[in-house]
């Protein structure tokens, strides 16, 4: 697939990746929230009733990627943050949906982010496409999220949703919040250490993204995960060898809680073992398939 698409979310680490991998591949459009600075911007103001002043650029996409969304370790989770979280990534695809499905040349796929917490807290149950939602405001948020971009469906518009896991690369993310505690020796698994954590390389990441632009006939949703999930306690005991740190110290849940609130148990303290299914299925293969080489790779 080549061509024109549209990206949402694009000064994020993943958004920020995925547009300089596209870029020999198809002009890359910027959704911006003020005066366009170049023809590759486009405005818009998902909030309002009309969300694109000129749906114009919008016409004649191959494709459209919507990855915005606030932070979700950004602030304590108070109502006011929740509705930022769920505005951000609700509000915005559904105007997104809406829009491309009112078009007259609308594009053949739009590519949805998700989130492995969609699954809630599973103890060790395996976890692939299948399988139900969990409980909780993140699993809630993320099947709103989700069901956001009915509208671009109904339209015969293909819609993938990324359910992805922790995305382990070199420039941001949750590796960048925690390399300088570990490579002081201070890191540790955090509450149990039991609970499973899937994650996923950055480069698979976008190379998956790259897969799906092509594969016409998968739609829905989709793990984002590494094949080999790890515990809280194999993360750390990982991290710190790949920093040659002692990793022993264990982050207590309470004190997590009474630092973090909610998030603490549904970021941070959540056992979900997801499996990427529907990727290997359709022939998906994995440059860094464990942590010990996303990690080498993340910090080479």
């Amino acid at each position: 697939m080549a061509g024109k698409l549209i990206l949402g979310g694009a000064s994020g680490m993943l958004g920020t990746a995925l547009r300089h991998s596209l870029a020999p591949y198809f002009e890359t459009l910027q959704l911006v929230r003020r005066q366009p600075e170049s023809h590759k911007e486009v405005e818009w103001y998902p909030e309002s009733a009309s969300a694109f002043p000129d749906k114009s650029a919008l016409e004649g996409l191959t494709a459209a990627i919507h990855l915005a969304g606030a932070n979700l370790a950004g602030k304590r989770w108070t109502a006011a943050y929740k509705r930022e979280l769920v505005e951000s990534r609700v509000t915005t695809t559904r105007a997104l949906a809406q829009a491309l499905a009112s078009l007259s040349r609308p594009p053949k796929v739009l590519i949805v982010a998700s989130g492995a917490g969609i699954y809630g807290d599973r103890g060790d149950e395996v976890l692939d496409e299948s399988s139900a939602p969990g409980k909780g405001f993140l699993a809630d948020l993320c099947r709103a999220w989700e069901e956001a971009a009915a509208p671009a469906k109904q339209a015969g518009i293909r819609v993938v949703h990324l359910r992805s896991g922790v995305v382990i690369g070199p420039n941001g993310g949750a590796l960048a919040q925690m390399l300088p505690i570990f490579r002081l020796g201070l890191g540790g698994p955090l509450g149990s250490g039991r609970q499973w954590m899937s994650w996923i390389a950055l480069a698979d990441w976008v190379a998956a993204v790259h897969f799906l632009l092509n594969q016409e006939n998968l739609s829905g949703p989709i793990n984002l995960v590494a094949p080999n999930a790890v515990t809280s306690a194999g993360f750390a005991r990982t991290l710190g060898q790949a920093v040659h740190r002692p990793a022993i110290l264990p982050a207590p849940a309470f004190a997590l809680r009474i630092a973090l609130g909610e998030m603490a148990d549904e970021a941070l303290l959540a056992s979900a073992r997801v499996v990427p299914k529907r990727l290997l299925d359709a022939g998906f293969t994995f440059r860094d398939p464990t942590m010990h080489e996303a990690l080498r790779a993340a910090l080479d």
